[in-house]
Protein backbone atom coordinates (compact mmCIF):
# COMPACT_ATOMS: atom_id res chain seq x y z
CA UNK A 1 0.00 0.00 0.00
CA UNK A 2 3.26 2.15 1.07
CA UNK A 3 4.19 1.71 -2.63
CA UNK A 4 1.34 2.40 -4.29
CA UNK A 5 1.01 5.76 -2.53
CA UNK A 6 4.21 6.62 -2.99
CA UNK A 7 4.28 5.68 -6.72
CA UNK A 8 1.91 8.24 -7.23
CA UNK A 9 4.10 10.92 -6.37
CA UNK A 10 6.14 10.51 -9.06
CA UNK A 11 7.36 14.23 -8.74
CA UNK A 12 10.36 13.55 -11.15
CA UNK A 13 8.39 12.89 -13.78
CA UNK A 14 6.66 16.37 -16.19
CA UNK A 15 3.25 17.30 -15.50
CA UNK A 16 1.43 16.29 -19.12
CA UNK A 17 -0.97 18.87 -18.84
CA UNK A 18 -1.02 21.20 -21.87
CA UNK A 19 -1.44 24.82 -21.99
CA UNK A 20 -4.59 26.04 -23.97
CA UNK A 21 -3.82 29.16 -26.53
CA UNK A 22 -5.59 30.72 -29.37
CA UNK A 23 -3.81 31.13 -32.25
CA UNK A 24 -4.30 33.23 -35.54
CA UNK A 25 -2.12 31.91 -38.43
CA UNK A 26 -1.42 34.70 -41.35
CA UNK A 27 1.05 34.20 -43.89
CA UNK A 28 4.15 34.95 -42.42
CA UNK A 29 3.26 35.16 -38.87
CA UNK A 30 1.38 33.72 -35.99
CA UNK A 31 -0.26 35.41 -33.21
CA UNK A 32 -0.89 33.59 -30.07
CA UNK A 33 -3.02 34.49 -27.41
CA UNK A 34 -2.56 32.90 -23.43
CA UNK A 35 -5.55 33.55 -20.94
CA UNK A 36 -4.93 34.95 -17.62
CA UNK A 37 -4.16 32.75 -15.02
CA UNK A 38 -4.13 33.47 -11.32
CA UNK A 39 -0.31 33.52 -11.88
CA UNK A 40 0.43 35.38 -14.88
CA UNK A 41 -1.62 38.16 -16.84
CA UNK A 42 -3.22 37.35 -19.94
CA UNK A 43 -0.24 37.05 -22.90
CA UNK A 44 -0.58 38.15 -26.36
CA UNK A 45 2.93 37.36 -28.23
CA UNK A 46 4.00 36.83 -32.35
CA UNK A 47 6.40 34.43 -34.00
CA UNK A 48 7.29 35.07 -37.65
CA UNK A 49 8.42 32.53 -40.32
CA UNK A 50 9.60 32.29 -44.14
CA UNK A 51 7.86 30.51 -46.56
CA UNK A 52 5.25 28.61 -45.04
CA UNK A 53 8.02 26.76 -42.56
CA UNK A 54 5.75 26.10 -39.90
CA UNK A 55 8.13 23.66 -37.95
CA UNK A 56 10.10 26.24 -37.41
CA UNK A 57 7.16 28.42 -36.56
CA UNK A 58 5.65 25.71 -33.62
CA UNK A 59 9.09 25.27 -32.13
CA UNK A 60 9.10 28.87 -31.36
CA UNK A 61 5.88 28.76 -29.93
CA UNK A 62 6.92 25.61 -27.98
CA UNK A 63 10.23 26.94 -26.77
CA UNK A 64 8.09 30.08 -25.38
CA UNK A 65 5.28 28.57 -23.93
CA UNK A 66 5.45 24.66 -23.52
CA UNK A 67 3.58 22.20 -25.16
CA UNK A 68 -0.13 23.58 -26.00
CA UNK A 69 -3.58 22.68 -26.74
CA UNK A 70 -4.79 25.19 -29.86
CA UNK A 71 -7.67 26.07 -31.53
CA UNK A 72 -6.67 28.52 -35.07
CA UNK A 73 -7.99 30.82 -36.85
CA UNK A 74 -6.95 30.66 -40.48
CA UNK A 75 -6.36 34.59 -42.37
CA UNK A 76 -8.01 35.12 -45.57
CA UNK A 77 -4.21 34.15 -47.20
CA UNK A 78 -5.09 30.61 -46.35
CA UNK A 79 -8.73 29.60 -48.12
CA UNK A 80 -11.60 30.73 -50.61
CA UNK A 81 -15.54 30.99 -49.38
CA UNK A 82 -17.64 30.53 -51.95
CA UNK A 83 -21.36 30.66 -52.09
CA UNK A 84 -22.61 27.48 -54.04
CA UNK A 85 -26.48 25.69 -54.79
CA UNK A 86 -26.63 23.73 -52.63
CA UNK A 87 -26.56 20.15 -53.97
CA UNK A 88 -29.84 18.09 -54.24
CA UNK A 89 -28.27 14.95 -52.65
CA UNK A 90 -28.40 13.30 -49.46
CA UNK A 91 -27.23 14.93 -45.92
CA UNK A 92 -23.88 12.56 -46.07
CA UNK A 93 -22.96 13.01 -50.10
CA UNK A 94 -22.70 16.88 -49.99
CA UNK A 95 -19.39 17.54 -49.09
CA UNK A 96 -18.41 14.97 -52.66
CA UNK A 97 -21.31 16.88 -54.42
CA UNK A 98 -19.80 20.31 -53.52
CA UNK A 99 -16.10 19.21 -54.52
CA UNK A 100 -17.63 19.15 -58.18
CA UNK A 101 -19.32 22.62 -57.63
CA UNK A 102 -16.18 24.12 -56.99
CA UNK A 103 -13.35 22.62 -58.65
CA UNK A 104 -13.76 25.07 -60.88
CA UNK A 105 -13.71 28.14 -59.35
CA UNK A 106 -10.29 27.17 -57.30
CA UNK A 107 -6.70 27.02 -59.29
CA UNK A 108 -5.99 23.71 -56.76
CA UNK A 109 -6.73 20.23 -58.40
CA UNK A 110 -9.01 18.33 -57.17
CA UNK A 111 -6.86 15.86 -55.39
CA UNK A 112 -6.16 19.16 -53.57
CA UNK A 113 -9.17 20.22 -52.38
CA UNK A 114 -10.24 20.29 -48.61
CA UNK A 115 -13.60 22.23 -48.34
CA UNK A 116 -16.20 22.41 -45.40
CA UNK A 117 -19.75 24.46 -45.73
CA UNK A 118 -22.06 26.61 -43.63
CA UNK A 119 -25.23 27.74 -43.95
CA UNK A 120 -26.71 30.66 -41.52
CA UNK A 121 -30.25 29.42 -39.10
CA UNK A 122 -32.10 32.24 -40.78
CA UNK A 123 -30.73 30.85 -44.99
CA UNK A 124 -33.47 32.17 -47.18
CA UNK A 125 -32.02 30.81 -50.24
CA UNK A 126 -30.84 27.30 -51.34
CA UNK A 127 -27.51 28.36 -51.20
CA UNK A 128 -24.08 27.12 -48.97
CA UNK A 129 -20.97 28.82 -47.87
CA UNK A 130 -18.42 26.45 -49.01
CA UNK A 131 -14.71 27.14 -47.05
CA UNK A 132 -11.71 25.61 -49.83
CA UNK A 133 -8.82 25.24 -48.40
CA UNK A 134 -5.39 23.32 -49.70
CA UNK A 135 -5.09 19.78 -48.22
CA UNK A 136 -1.24 19.58 -48.43
CA UNK A 137 -1.12 23.22 -47.04
CA UNK A 138 -3.50 21.56 -43.91
CA UNK A 139 -1.11 18.61 -43.79
CA UNK A 140 1.47 20.17 -43.90
CA UNK A 141 0.33 22.39 -40.77
CA UNK A 142 -1.10 19.50 -38.75
CA UNK A 143 1.92 17.27 -39.04
CA UNK A 144 4.46 20.35 -37.81
CA UNK A 145 1.87 20.81 -34.61
CA UNK A 146 1.97 17.13 -33.60
CA UNK A 147 5.75 16.91 -34.16
CA UNK A 148 6.68 19.70 -31.70
CA UNK A 149 4.22 18.43 -29.03
CA UNK A 150 1.06 20.43 -29.93
CA UNK A 151 -2.60 19.47 -30.13
CA UNK A 152 -4.80 21.12 -32.99
CA UNK A 153 -8.43 20.95 -31.43
CA UNK A 154 -9.86 22.58 -33.97
CA UNK A 155 -9.75 24.98 -37.34
CA UNK A 156 -11.92 27.72 -38.37
CA UNK A 157 -11.70 31.04 -40.65
CA UNK A 158 -11.98 34.77 -39.97
CA UNK A 159 -15.66 34.47 -40.65
CA UNK A 160 -17.01 32.23 -37.92
CA UNK A 161 -14.20 33.00 -35.39
CA UNK A 162 -15.81 36.93 -35.37
CA UNK A 163 -18.95 35.53 -33.76
CA UNK A 164 -17.06 35.07 -30.38
CA UNK A 165 -16.63 39.13 -30.17
CA UNK A 166 -19.56 39.50 -28.43
CA UNK A 167 -22.30 37.05 -26.32
CA UNK A 168 -24.85 39.18 -25.97
CA UNK A 169 -28.15 38.21 -27.73
CA UNK A 170 -28.17 41.58 -30.08
CA UNK A 171 -27.34 41.42 -33.53
CA UNK A 172 -24.22 43.72 -34.45
CA UNK A 173 -22.71 44.61 -37.82
CA UNK A 174 -19.21 44.19 -37.11
CA UNK A 175 -16.35 45.84 -39.51
CA UNK A 176 -13.33 43.60 -39.50
CA UNK A 177 -9.72 45.29 -41.09
CA UNK A 178 -6.75 43.41 -40.55
CA UNK A 179 -3.78 45.57 -42.12
CA UNK A 180 -3.37 45.36 -46.09
CA UNK A 181 -6.59 42.66 -45.95
CA UNK A 182 -10.32 43.26 -47.66
CA UNK A 183 -13.00 44.13 -45.45
CA UNK A 184 -15.28 41.55 -43.79
CA UNK A 185 -18.64 43.05 -42.99
CA UNK A 186 -20.69 40.63 -40.65
CA UNK A 187 -23.59 40.44 -38.93
CA UNK A 188 -23.51 38.45 -35.73
CA UNK A 189 -25.86 37.65 -33.06
CA UNK A 190 -26.10 34.92 -30.04
CA UNK A 191 -23.03 33.28 -31.44
CA UNK A 192 -24.41 32.69 -34.72
CA UNK A 193 -23.16 34.39 -38.01
CA UNK A 194 -26.39 35.37 -39.65
CA UNK A 195 -24.70 37.20 -42.81
CA UNK A 196 -21.03 37.84 -43.77
CA UNK A 197 -19.08 39.54 -47.56
CA UNK A 198 -16.01 40.95 -48.00
CA UNK A 199 -15.99 44.60 -49.65
CA UNK A 200 -13.76 45.84 -52.08
CA UNK A 201 -11.37 48.97 -51.94
CA UNK A 202 -10.41 49.11 -48.40
CA UNK A 203 -6.94 47.43 -48.39
CA UNK A 204 -5.26 50.52 -47.52
CA UNK A 205 -7.97 51.90 -44.86
CA UNK A 206 -5.44 51.70 -41.92
CA UNK A 207 -3.01 54.28 -43.76
CA UNK A 208 -5.57 56.67 -44.74
CA UNK A 209 -5.23 60.10 -42.36
CA UNK A 210 -7.95 61.64 -39.92
CA UNK A 211 -8.50 64.22 -42.23
CA UNK A 212 -9.02 62.21 -45.49
CA UNK A 213 -11.68 60.10 -44.26
CA UNK A 214 -14.53 62.72 -45.01
CA UNK A 215 -13.44 62.79 -48.73
CA UNK A 216 -15.65 59.73 -49.75
CA UNK A 217 -14.17 56.90 -47.89
CA UNK A 218 -16.51 57.14 -45.39
CA UNK A 219 -19.73 58.22 -47.06
CA UNK A 220 -18.66 55.02 -49.28
CA UNK A 221 -18.21 52.49 -46.21
CA UNK A 222 -21.47 53.48 -45.18
CA UNK A 223 -23.11 52.92 -48.15
CA UNK A 224 -22.03 49.17 -48.27
CA UNK A 225 -23.12 49.50 -44.31
CA UNK A 226 -26.68 50.59 -45.41
CA UNK A 227 -26.77 47.71 -48.25
CA UNK A 228 -25.77 44.61 -45.53
CA UNK A 229 -28.09 46.51 -43.08
CA UNK A 230 -31.54 46.64 -45.64
CA UNK A 231 -30.17 42.69 -46.78
CA UNK A 232 -30.66 41.86 -43.10
CA UNK A 233 -33.76 43.39 -42.37
CA UNK A 234 -35.30 42.48 -45.94
CA UNK A 235 -34.32 39.48 -46.93
CA UNK A 236 -33.99 37.87 -43.60
CA UNK A 237 -36.83 39.54 -41.80
CA UNK A 238 -34.67 40.76 -39.11
CA UNK A 239 -34.88 44.05 -36.52
CA UNK A 240 -32.24 46.38 -37.25
CA UNK A 241 -29.07 45.72 -35.85
CA UNK A 242 -28.26 47.62 -32.82
CA UNK A 243 -24.92 48.49 -32.86
CA UNK A 244 -22.49 49.11 -35.65
CA UNK A 245 -18.27 47.72 -34.48
CA UNK A 246 -15.20 48.46 -36.29
CA UNK A 247 -12.66 46.11 -35.67
CA UNK A 248 -9.73 47.90 -37.36
CA UNK A 249 -6.42 49.83 -36.73
CA UNK A 250 -6.10 53.55 -37.80
CA UNK A 251 -8.07 56.26 -37.67
CA UNK A 252 -11.00 54.47 -36.56
CA UNK A 253 -12.36 57.15 -34.15
CA UNK A 254 -12.74 59.70 -36.64
CA UNK A 255 -14.00 56.94 -39.16
CA UNK A 256 -17.01 56.01 -36.28
CA UNK A 257 -17.72 59.73 -35.97
CA UNK A 258 -18.26 59.84 -39.42
CA UNK A 259 -19.86 56.94 -40.24
CA UNK A 260 -22.03 57.50 -37.04
CA UNK A 261 -23.96 60.53 -38.76
CA UNK A 262 -25.31 58.66 -41.43
CA UNK A 263 -26.78 56.16 -39.00
CA UNK A 264 -29.12 55.84 -36.13
CA UNK A 265 -27.48 53.32 -34.23
CA UNK A 266 -24.37 53.49 -32.49
CA UNK A 267 -20.94 53.48 -34.13
CA UNK A 268 -18.41 52.25 -31.63
CA UNK A 269 -14.37 51.70 -32.35
CA UNK A 270 -13.44 48.44 -31.05
CA UNK A 271 -10.09 49.76 -29.10
CA UNK A 272 -7.04 47.41 -29.88
CA UNK A 273 -3.75 47.80 -31.28
CA UNK A 274 -3.67 44.46 -33.39
CA UNK A 275 -6.64 42.84 -35.36
CA UNK A 276 -4.64 39.92 -35.81
CA UNK A 277 -4.13 39.79 -31.81
CA UNK A 278 -7.72 40.16 -31.24
CA UNK A 279 -8.25 36.95 -33.85
CA UNK A 280 -5.89 34.67 -31.46
CA UNK A 281 -8.17 36.20 -28.76
CA UNK A 282 -11.56 34.87 -30.39
CA UNK A 283 -9.43 31.53 -31.28
CA UNK A 284 -9.27 30.67 -27.76
CA UNK A 285 -12.63 31.71 -27.12
CA UNK A 286 -13.59 28.41 -29.44
CA UNK A 287 -12.83 26.33 -26.64
CA UNK A 288 -15.73 27.53 -24.51
CA UNK A 289 -17.58 26.87 -27.32
CA UNK A 290 -16.93 23.25 -27.88
CA UNK A 291 -17.64 23.14 -23.94
CA UNK A 292 -20.72 24.12 -24.50
CA UNK A 293 -21.46 22.15 -27.44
Amino acid sequence: MEASWLNKLQFWRKSTLKTELGLYICAEKILVYQAATEHCAEQFSSYSFDKMDWTSAFEQIVKALGTAKVHIVLSADFYQLILVDKPNVEPEDISAALLWSVKDLVSQPVSDIHLDFFESSKQTTNKLNVVVTEKKQLVSLFTAARDVGIDICGVTIEEMAITNLFSDNQARLILSHCVDGEMLLAVVKNGELFMQRRVRGFTQLQSVAAEELAFGLADNLSLEIQRSMDYFESQLREAPVVSIDLLMVGARDKLAELISENFNQEVTPYQAESVEAIYSQMALAEFSRGDAA
